[in-house]
């Protein structure tokens, strides 16, 4: 399905990750599959509020937590940068679909990293 809003269908997601060698490629462009596949489900599901957004958000946060497995089996993690980028790409996703105050926090209240 393709995205069709187009702030987030220009979107780079994850950028500062793949411009440090740390991060390796293949598993990045896992974590950048899990945004887009939350943006498709927020375009399909069309949460009415805040709740319901979280819902989607969290979901797509515990896929995180099972990438840092494979983060950590190519000699990386998510550590501050990886955790604060990913979570800046939350937040982007969340206004991008009209949800300004979101809190970012609660979007990746799941997480483990």
């Amino acid at each position: 399905m393709p995205i069709m809003n187009k702030q987030v269908a220009g979107r780079v997601f994850l950028r500062l990750l793949y411009a440090d060698t740390y991060y390796p490629d293949h598993v990045v462009d896992r974590g950048t599959a899990i945004l887009l596949r939350l943006c498709e489900r927020i375009e399909a599901e069309q949460p009415s509020d805040l709740a319901a957004l979280y819902v989607l958000t969290q979901a797509a946060t515990e896929e995180f937590n099972l990438l840092e497995a494979e983060f950590e089996a190519a000699g990386s993690e998510i550590e501050t940068v990886a955790r604060e980028e990913i979570a800046e790409d939350f937040g982007f996703v969340a206004s991008a679909y009209g949800f300004t105050d979101a809190d970012v926090e609660e979007l990746i209240a799941t997480r483990n990293w």
